[in-house]
């Protein structure tokens, strides 16, 4: 009986929450526009203030974005600059369903940078990237060389903000997170970049399929004409779910670390 009473009252509670009544106002119903024969009338309550329609943002093209993230890269001339910029960036459509702005995590200006894809679910809750199961391989990969995000090297990814469900970022959204993340590498002048999976060796080599690109060396080339070794090896997390190919993936720590002790 009890059980019936309960289920009956969260069905009336369903009820009443599908059909508008948000608010108690006595512990019994009553109509406050009647005024019944004979008794003091009753104060009509003042209708509630309804606010202003608020007018939609002005829809700015992806052209107008990627030339508001240049300009605005452009005019950084230092790392907390530049952090600043991207976190009050507005032009990503990402950033409105993300609960972070995540730029970078380690030493700002070290020998190595590591450029990964996009945040997940725990660099977005922790606002830095590189911090779930893919980032902690990543730590043991890079501590087998003699590196890490504590002392000489600096990590960030192509997109600052998480894509829904972690799916892959649009081009769209990868062109208008580059401005910054150039600018990054100017600003940081690295001695090499560890490009981590197939999303930014796409975006900054213009190279697709990772299992032909990675192991060989390239150089990016950026808008001031400036020219940085990239090596591209597999994502951590194509790690987890592959781990035959960690033979692979050592290899290329091993051309890594070779690269950055040679002057």
């Amino acid at each position: 009986m009890i059980a019936g009473t309960a289920n009956a009252a969260a069905a009336l509670l369903r009820w009443y929450a599908e059909s508008g009544v948000d608010e108690a106002v006595g512990t019994a119903p009553h109509d406050f526009f009647m005024v019944a024969h004979g008794q003091a009338a009753v104060r009509r309550p003042a209708p509630r203030a309804v606010p202003a329609p608020i007018a939609p943002a002005p829809q700015v093209s992806a052209d107008e974005a990627v030339a508001a993230a240049r300009a605005l890269a452009g005019a950084c001339a230092r790392v907390e600059d530049l952090a600043a910029a991207v976190a009050a960036f507005d032009g990503c459509p990402l950033k409105a369903g993300a609960r972070t702005t995540v730029f970078a995590d380690g030493v700002f200006g070290a020998s190595l940078l590591v450029i990964g894809e996009a945040p997940g679910k725990d660099e977005d809750q922790a606002g830095k990237p590189f911090v779930g199961r893919a980032g902690q391989l990543l730590d043991r990969m890079l501590a087998a060389i003699g590196r890490s995000r504590r002392e000489n090297t600096l990590i960030s990814n192509v997109i600052f903000w998480r894509p829904p469900g972690n799916r892959t970022p649009a081009q769209a959204e990868i062109e208008v997170c580059k401005p910054f993340v150039e600018r990054l590498i100017e600003l940081t002048a690295p001695k090499a970049v560890m490009l981590a999976g197939g999303v930014p060796t796409q975006a900054l080599l213009g190279l697709g399929g990772i299992m032909r690109a990675r192991g060989a060396w390239r150089e990016i080339e950026l808008a001031s004409g400036a020219r940085v070794p990239a090596l591209p090896v597999f994502h951590p997390a194509f790690l987890l779910r592959q781990p035959a190919h960690k033979r692979l993936a050592w290899r290329d720590l091993q051309s890594l670390a070779a690269r950055l002790t040679t002057d």
